[in-house]
């Protein structure tokens, strides 16, 4: 899908500019036309030559050379998607404070079109609080971040700073830009979605923009997002449960900071990880748990997504010690009590200007629940999916929603990857909160 796309990739002063030699490759072999800025240092660990054969474009350096100047404005309009890999420790930090000394720095100050970096560079310094302050800066600017890896380092330690492998990047890039034949942010809006609230097609960008650049769409909102299970205790050992995995919550509090909002992410018991600096994870085990970490975050947020799949009922009483099986009893009776309605309290909370996301996952008469639903909590938007679509519900990496919006629209989409669904119900979000 990278046939025509116009890529701007700036290459910065690190040990692991040579991967930018394997980037350029694979762009090439897809299609993509690419054009590529050094900084003065990158030239020490990669030459512009070995680019320039590999790009066939001429590589730039220099704002300025041999009385010619390099257009910087007409670079940063020229491409569909401007990457910056490797980005070092330096480069990173002239982007928080917008410094602008040399070429790449001139042309990403002018770039119209979505921006990613891969970062890289030594343990100590990935994990310094100034480096992360500056991530947390450049992604409330709208930049996207492609998360870094463990491994060896320039340095002999083992530990994260390591960019992200071209295969890793070329991915990310190909999900989240590509894949639907526009780059995110430039043509905007529900690709693949029908809206059948008010019988037209949902057209344009999500904020009634057309075609504008989404990237500052959340820029300096706050949101609150719950994913994953809860776990009921019965005894120390045993557990009430369900089998949600988390990935639906966690992939859209992931596009959220994406889209520059600061993310409270209230995590259920989940292996999974939600690796982004504009998202903060507290851990909690039980609904009881989950219901008070979202009354003390609610009042602040601009956004509350609730997707995680908290237990309707709790066991009365949680026995100290674990309960035995016993040969005189063939049964165990628990007593269970219903655990506090987290959405509908919020609901309840809700001020102007707020915007409020439940969830429903039904195996029958889904429509009907959704609508009574968005009702009775009072919600903004419900999102549907059910355990009868294939490849939708607990576990897997895809999904099949239907949003219903307060005010009668409904909008159905297809089957996608998670991370795609949770672009169009931020998409609905965005749209809402600018409505």
């Amino acid at each position: 899908m990278l046939q025509g796309k116009k890529i701007l990739l700036g290459v910065t002063g690190s040990i692991a500019a040579y991967k930018s030699l394997l980037l350029v490759r694979q762009f090439i072999k897809g299609g993509a036309t690419v054009k590529v800025i050094l900084t003065p240092a990158a030239k020490d660990f990669v030459t512009p030559l070995s680019l320039s054969t590999l790009s066939k474009n001429p590589v730039l350096t220099e704002l300025s050379e041999k009385d010619t100047w390099a257009d910087h404005v007409a670079l940063g309009r020229w491409a569909d998607l401007m990457l910056i890999a490797p980005l070092s420790c330096n480069t990173l930090a002239k982007m928080a404070g917008g410094l602008c000394d040399n070429l790449l720095m001139a042309t990403y100050l002018s770039a119209t079109c979505p921006v990613v970096v891969a970062p890289a560079m030594d343990e100590d310094m990935w994990l310094h609080p100034s480096t992360r302050a500056n991530l947390e800066r450049i992604q409330a600017y709208g930049n996207r971040i492609i998360p870094v890896e463990k491994g060896e380092l320039a340095s002999g330690l083992y530990g994260p700073g390591r960019m992200a492998e071209p295969e890793t990047i070329g991915q990310y890039i190909q999900e989240h830009f590509f894949s639907g034949g526009a780059p995110a942010g430039m043509a905007g809006g529900a690709s693949g979605v029908t809206e059948t609230g008010n019988g037209s097609e949902a057209s344009g960008h999500a904020d009634g923009r057309a075609g504008g650049d989404y990237r500052q769409d959340l820029a300096g909102k706050k949101a609150l997002v719950t994913a994953g299970p809860t776990y009921e205790a019965i005894d120390p050992v045993r557990f009430i449960g369900n089998h949600s995995s988390g990935k639906m919550g966690i992939a859209i509090a992931l596009e959220l900071a994406r889209r520059g909002a600061s993310v409270n992410l209230v995590l259920g018991p989940s292996s999974l990880q939600a690796d982004s600096p504009g998202v903060t994870v507290q851990r909690v085990e039980s609904a009881e748990e989950m219901y008070n970490a979202c009354l003390g975050k609610w009042p602040d947020a601009d956004i509350a997504v609730m997707a995680a799949a908290v237990a309707d009922y709790s066991p009365a009483t949680k026995s100290k010690e674990k309960i035995k099986k016993t040969k005189d009893n063939d049964a165990l009776v628990l007593e269970l009590t219903k655990t506090k309605d987290i959405l509908r309290t919020l609901g309840q909370q809700k001020k102007k200007g707020q915007v409020l996301v439940g969830f429903a996952l039904e195996t029958k008469a889904g429509r009907e629940y959704a609508l009574d639903k968005l009702k009775t909590k009072n919600a903004d938007l419900i999102v549907l999916n059910t355990l009868n679509d294939t490849g939708a519900g607990f576990g897997y990496d895809t999904n099949k929603i239907t949003i219903f919006e307060e005010g009668g629209g409904e909008f159905s989409y297809e089957q996608k990857p998670k991370q795609q669904v949770a672009r169009d119900i931020v998409d609905q979000v965005v749209k809402r909160l600018y409505a």
